[in-house]
């Protein structure tokens, strides 16, 4: 049925504007699995991307929020990455949507609604990542979260309040729509209507091949049709790759580093002892002393804490700074100080009292360095690697800043250039079609197509971190027509096409004429004096055409947009011939025979007019408070976080 109602109304169905995902970061705490990219810093400075009323909006946060967004929908596609989501349209998507909530908030306080601190208290509390072991909310594993994600309170609390504003003012729009079933039945009747024909075809291959077009015939037909026949603009580009290949043999690690590094982290390689807890914790010191003299009086841990309405929590193998972490000091020290199987005191920390059995100790020895050298190297020469490529970047970029040529920093650096054929935007060589480009060099040849022989070579990114390369527009070909003498084999199969396609619908149109007389479609074709393929039956009911998202092939869509005894022509792809199609006979729909149907489609009708109701308030929002764009900005941000710009 949806697909039914997309192509009745023509509308977007499925693209809801999404004015509530400014929560995103609520979203992604609530999904246990916090792995957003809410925080990550870009160091893309705070200058203005656009400004909704007295709201700006900047890189900085609109970066956020691109990143964000492309966490969530990592989760539908892992392998997406940052320039196809931008490729796609989610910079544009999402900066959309942060004007739309922007405007929508400014509004709402505008005409006087409010959103109370204990309205956003409780919807921080319902987000589970905030949860701390009782099952409870713990600002003490808030703030944790809110560190490890680097986003301040305030932000999601600003957030949340945003969303609370857009809900107040687009719950009621979204649902101020109700269609009445006397609107709804016609449709319901259309999607239930059959229809009944016939289609023939009449190739282009079955008209006579005619005399050989004549050299005059070719220069016409190649003159006008001289743009299908022209190379486009090619360039021949120069690029040179550097990365960390090139430089693994200097980023290898010495002894007097690795030895540095070992006693650098001293207490990590040290001997030291985890532990398996349980533990349950109460709320009051006097009924965790209780639940301690309970257990040591001979009840079980489990049973001590059934009676007492608790669940304990198993801790597996924790250390001292992990227990202290999670719950305290104290509990760590106590915990820490007893014996295997004991069970300690009532001891203190934000979230109650603690009262701990000591399941198992585990003694971890120090290890050597010889036995950690392996994993010392692997570290310290990766972050060599990452220096130096780091290094030979700037260096790279400090020298086209300085006015050096795409030779001089090859030379420079001992790089390699390569150079492309005369290539198409689409890397194609037109001259070899065997051709095909470096996969990483496909990267850069969209900013080579932007750039001229006189701009300076530009540090492109292939892999962010991993590898680079130097770009240089060396050469650019206009775009020109081939000569009718080199393809002239090619155009004169394109005018003899043609000319039979011409001949193709001439018969076709004949056959139309005697089909709409009265004389059956078969016999009409028959008659054309030509041998055609027999016409074939064609129909159904018009919800089941597209059931499932199918494509419905052209002449059944023509079928459904003509009149009941008439006959239409439909040319087919490439010039290969003319479609007939004969509607026979429409079978109106009985809504009887599905009454359920009505009650769908006003559900579904209702549904798509709320989402045009959110659209137009929004823009209404919008023109009230004024909006302004800076394209500068946002071009440039997309390619900071593309990697297109620099190398960072």
């Amino acid at each position: 049925m949806i697909t039914f109602l997309r192509s009745l109304f023509n509308s977007k169905i499925g693209l809801i504007v999404s004015f509530l995902f400014i929560v995103l970061v609520a979203i992604s705490f609530a999904g246990a699995d916090i792995t957003g990219s809410m925080g990550s810093g870009t160091g893309l400075g705070g200058s203005t991307v656009a400004e909704v009323g007295k709201h700006d909006i900047s890189t900085e946060e609109l970066s956020m929020r691109v990143n964000n967004q492309l966490d969530v929908q990592r989760r539908q596609s892992p392998g997406l990455d940052m320039t196809n989501f931008i490729s796609a349209g989610g910079f544009e998507d999402t900066l959309e949507q942060m004007i739309n909530v922007r405007a929508l908030e400014e509004f709402a306080r505008s005409i006087g609604l409010g959103v109370s601190k204990r309205l956003v208290d409780g919807d921080i509390a319902s987000i589970p990542a905030f949860n701390g072991p009782n099952g409870q909310f713990d600002r003490t594993t808030f703030l944790s979260v809110l560190s490890q994600r680097k986003v301040t309170e305030k932000q999601l609390r600003d957030d949340i309040a945003a969303d609370l504003y857009t809900r107040q003012m687009l719950v009621p729009v979204a649902g101020a729509t109700r269609i009445p079933a006397s609107i709804a039945r016609p449709y319901a009747a259309l999607a239930l209507e059959s229809r009944s024909g016939l289609v023939g075809f009449v190739p282009s291959t079955a008209m006579a091949k005619g005399t050989p077009p004549t050299q005059a015939e070719l220069d016409a037909y190649y003159k006008q049709n001289v743009a299908r026949y022209t190379v486009p603009e090619r360039r021949v580009i120069r690029y040179a790759t550097f990365g960390k290949a090139m430089l693994a043999d200097k980023a290898k690690p010495t002894e007097a580093e690795i030895a540095a590094a070992y006693k650098a982290d001293a207490a990590k390689y040290g001997a030291r002892e985890t532990r398996s807890l349980t533990q349950v914790i109460l709320q009051d010191q006097n009924a965790a002393r209780a639940f301690e003299a309970k257990v040591k009086g001979g009840t079980s841990f489990a049973a001590a804490a059934q009676q007492a309405g608790l669940e304990p929590a198993a801790l597996a193998e924790q250390d001292r700074a992990k227990l202290t972490e999670l719950a305290s000091k104290a509990v760590a020290d106590a915990a820490f100080a007893a014996a295997q199987g004991a069970i300690t005191a009532p001891q203190r920390s934000g979230l109650g009292w603690h009262v701990v059995r000591v399941d198992s100790v585990k003694a971890v020895p120090a290890r050597t360095l010889e036995s950690v050298r392996g994993e010392i190297t692997e570290t310290l020469g990766k972050q060599k690697l990452d220096a130096a490529l780091a290094d030979l970047a700037a260096k790279i970029e400090d020298s086209i800043a300085d006015g050096a040529t795409f030779d001089e920093v090859v030379k420079a650096n001992g790089l390699t250039a390569i150079s492309t054929p005369a290539i198409t935007a689409a890397g194609i060589d037109p001259d070899n079609q065997a051709f095909r480009p470096d996969p990483a060099f496909a990267r850069f040849i969209e900013p080579a197509f932007e750039a001229t022989v006189d701009d300076d070579p530009i540090v492109e990114t292939i892999v962010q971190g991993e590898q680079y390369a130097l770009s240089d527009v060396e050469r650019i070909v206009p775009a020109t027509p081939r000569p009718l003498a080199q393809i002239r084999d090619q155009v004169a199969q394109a005018f003899e096409l043609e000319r039979a396609s011409r001949q193709a619908r001439a018969i076709a149109d004949a056959i139309i004429a005697k089909a709409s007389k009265g004389v059956p479609l078969a016999q009409a074709i028959n008659e054309a004096g030509v041998k055609l393929p027999a016409p074939e039956t064609i129909g159904g009911r018009r919800m089941e055409l597209t059931a499932g998202g199918q494509r419905v092939p052209p002449p059944l869509a023509l079928l459904f947009s003509m009149a009941e005894k008439g006959a239409k022509r439909l040319e087919a792809p490439g010039k290969q011939g003319w479609f007939i199609v004969y509607l026979d006979k429409i079978t109106p729909g009985d809504i009887a025979s599905q009454p359920q149907l009505v009650a769908g489609l006003q559900a579904e009708m209702g549904r798509v007019m709320g989402q045009e109701y959110v659209s137009q308030f929004a823009n209404a929002a919008k023109a009230e408070l004024g909006v302004k764009r800076n394209a500068k900005a946002a071009a440039t941000l997309k390619r900071q976080l593309t990697g297109t710009d620099s190398v960072q």
